[in-house]
């Protein structure tokens, strides 16, 4: 396996790893790439270009970033149609962030796959689990969802919720850790069933 095979299935990355210097390269390429997209206007068409190039994948014309947006990586990164991410935005995404269709992010939001081992003498390497957020989801403004979490779809994340868990769909969750608040109402004024 590779070290970004490795890394996406949530190994150790130990900046010993004989390969790390292959996954420092791709960091820097990521925010060499991201420096570029945020240093002056981008038309919405130009942004979906660097945004593709950036992640390797045709982002579709549906979709809508607002510059700036902010990654170290960018090659995890999966966008479904008529996604939307505001302005500020934060992937951290070794771990693979796939957005499917629809899904609406707010300012701020900050979708983090990485975290540190809680030992002291490894805390300085990285393990990684996916985010995955499902269709027409709304993420509120300055929200964080942290490793491994999946957000169901029509699911609503309030304005800075910290989501550790997953979030079962057509919810509302809100809160530091986020908890499910109430079930989402349709377009009659009803209430979801689960």
């Amino acid at each position: 396996m590779t070290i970004f095979e490795r890394m996406k299935a949530g190994e150790l990355i130990l900046e010993s790893d004989p390969d790390y210097p292959v996954l420092y390269e791709a960091l820097l390429r990521g925010m060499r790439m991201v420096g570029e997209l945020n240093s002056s206007y981008h038309t919405p068409e130009q942004a979906r270009e660097k945004i593709s190039e950036l992640t390797g994948q045709k982002v579709h014309e549906s979709t809508w970033i607002v510059p700036p947006f902010y990654t170290d990586f960018g090659q995890f990164i999966t966008l479904g149609k008529k996604v939307f991410i505001n302005n500020g935005c934060t992937f951290m995404d070794r771990g693979g962030i796939t957005l499917e269709d629809g899904v609406f992010i707010a300012p701020n939001v900050n979708l983090i796959t990485e975290n540190h081992a809680e030992e002291p003498e490894l805390r300085h390497h990285v393990y990684t689990r996916p985010i995955h957020i499902e269709k027409n989801v709304w993420i509120g403004t300055a929200a964080t969802v942290l490793p491994g979490v999946t957000i169901g779809e029509n699911a609503i994340v309030a304005a800075g919720a910290v989501v550790t868990k997953n979030v079962p769909t057509h919810t509302i969750v809100a809160g530091v850790p986020a908890k499910v608040i109430r079930n989402i109402k349709t377009s009659a004024g009803k209430q979801q069933e689960l």
